[in-house]
C-alpha cells in the first residue's frame, strides 16, 4: 500500500511483553481452570507423549515440544492435514506455509490468542540481508498459501515501529499474508499499524475466501487490504492513535483490491470499529486499485455493525487515487448502528435495499463452503 506520513507511534512491543491483552479484550469464553503449564503446556490438546492424531506436532519455546518454533513444525509438516498446537509464549520469528501444506490447523493451546503470539518486526523499507527491501508482501511475519488453512486463538502480529526507521516511507508492515482458499480464523487476533491484515490470494484470477470470527484486528493505514473474498463477522476492528499527526485523518480501516471479474470482496457483518483517536479521525475505507491491476474495481459491504465516533460519519470514505474515486467501486452499507454510522450527507453513504442485502451474506460469498471451528 502506499507510503504513510512517519513519526513516533504507541510503543507495540510493549503492549506485546507486558500483556498485549488489556490493549484488546476479545470476547472469549472464560479459560477452564488448567493445570501447571509446566506439566500441561498443551492443555486438552495431548503431548507428544500421548499425540491428538498421528498428525500433530507440538510446539513449545522452552523445548517440551516436538519443536521450539513455528516455521520448524510447519516445515515438518510435509504434506496435508497436519494439526499444530501451539503453547503459550511468544515466538518472534517469520513463518512461510506453502502451498503444498494443505488442510492445516494452528490451535493455541491456552484458548486465549493473548498467550500465544507469533510476530516479527520486518516492514517494507526493512533492509534484507542480501540487498534491497523487503516490500510490502515480504513484510509479513506470517504467510500462508496453502488453501484450507485453520488457525483458532492465535496472535499473529507485526511490532514494527515507524520509529525503527525514521523519515523511510516503507512503513507498510504486515502481521499476516493469507493467499490460500478455505482459510478460517476463530478468535485470533492481527496486532499492526500499516497493512496489518492483507487478505489476498495467489493470483488474479484465482478468487480465495477467507473468514474470520470473532477476531480482533488493530490499525492505523489500510489495516485490513487485499483482493481476497474475505468474511468477516462478529469481529472488532480498532483503529490506533497517531500523535505523529496534527490532524486527521489518521487511517483507514479497510482498503479492498477486489479484481472486477470477482463479484465478492469484503464483508464485515455484525462487527464493530472502536478507536482510541479522536472523533472522527478514521475513515471506513478507501479503494485500492494497485498498478499490477488496474481494472480492479473494489468491492467492500459493512452492515449490521456497531461504527464509533472514531469513523468520520459525514465522509467516511476516501480516494487513494484520484483517478479511481470511491464512488465508481462497490462500496456500501446497511442497518449501521453507532454514531460513525450517522447519515448525514448521503449521497456520502450508500445503502443497500432490504432486497439487494438479502443477497449479501456470508453464505453467498462463502459458496459451497463452511467453514468450521477445528475444536469447540
Amino acid at each position: 500500500m502506499p507510503p504513510y506520513p512517519t513519526g513516533a507511534v504507541p510503543g507495540r512491543r510493549s503492549l506485546l511483553l507486558g500483556g498485549a491483552g488489556a490493549a484488546l479484550a476479545l470476547a472469549l469464553p472464560a479459560a477452564p481452570a488448567a493445570a501447571s503449564p509446566l506439566r500441561r503446556p498443551f492443555g486438552r490438546f495431548g503431548s507428544p507423549a500421548d499425540r491428538l492424531t498421528g498428525r500433530t506436532l507440538y510446539v513449545h519455546p522452552g523445548g517440551l515440544g516436538d519443536h521450539t518454533t513455528v516455521q520448524a513444525a510447519v516445515t515438518a509438516a510435509d504434506g496435508p492435514g497436519w494439526t499444530l498446537v501451539l503453547a503459550p509464549g511468544t515466538y518472534r520469528e517469520t513463518v512461510a506455509v506453502g502451498p503444498s501444506r494443505t488442510g492445516m490447523t494452528w490451535i493455541g493451546a491456552s484458548g486465549d490468542p493473548r498467550d500465544v503470539v507469533v510476530v516479527y518486526a520486518n516492514a517494507a523499507g526493512t533492509p534484507r540481508p542480501e540487498g534491497g527491501t523487503y516490500g510490502t508482501s515480504g513484510s509479513a511475519t506470517t504467510t500462508v498459501q496453502a488453501d484450507g488453512f485453520t488457525a483458532q486463538g492465535v496472535t499473529f502480529a507485526n511490532d514494527f515501529l515507524r520509529t525503527d526507521l525514521p523519515g523511510n516511507p516503507g512503513t507498510q508492515a504486515v502481521a499476516l499474508k493469507v493467499q490460500g482458499d478455505r482459510s478460517a480464523f476463530f478468535h485470533c487476533r492481527f496486532l499492526g499499524h500499516q497493512d496489518t491484515l492483507y487478505a489476498d490470494s495467489t493470483a488474479l484470477s484465482a478468487f480465495a475466501r477467507q473468514y474470520f470470527a470473532h477476531c480482533s484486528v488493530e490499525g492505523d493505514v489500510d489495516f485490513v487490504f487485499g483482493r481476497g473474498t474475505a468474511v468477516f463477522e462478529h469481529c472488532h476492528f480498532r483503529t490506533l492513535f497517531r500523535p505523529d499527526l496534527a490532524s486527521a485523518p489518521h487511517g483507514f480501516v479497510f482498503a479492498p483490491s477486489t479484481a472486477r471479474a470477482n463479484p465478492y470482496g469484503f464483508l464485515a457483518a455484525r462487527c464493530r470499529v472502536t478507536s482510541s483517536a479522536p472523533d472522527g479521525f478514521y475513515k471506513l475505507a478507501r479503494p485500492w486499485v494497485p498498478s499490477s491491476d488496474l481494472t480492479a474495481r473494489p468491492s467492500l459491504v459493512v452492515r449490521d455493525s456497531v461504527l464509533g465516533a472514531g469513523v468520520d460519519a459525514v465522509t467516511p470514505y476516501a480516494n487513494m487515487r484520484e483517478t479511481f474515486p470511491w464512488q465508481e467501486q462497490r462500496f456500501a452499507e446497511y442497518r449501521n448502528t453507532g454514531p460513525g454510522a450517522r447519515i448525514g450527507v448521503p449521497a456520502n453513504r450508500p445503502q443497500l435495499t432490504a432486497a439487494e442485502a438479502a443477497t449479501v451474506t456470508a453464505a453467498a460469498y462463502l459458496g459451497d463452503w463452511v467453514p468450521r471451528r477445528p475444536c469447540p
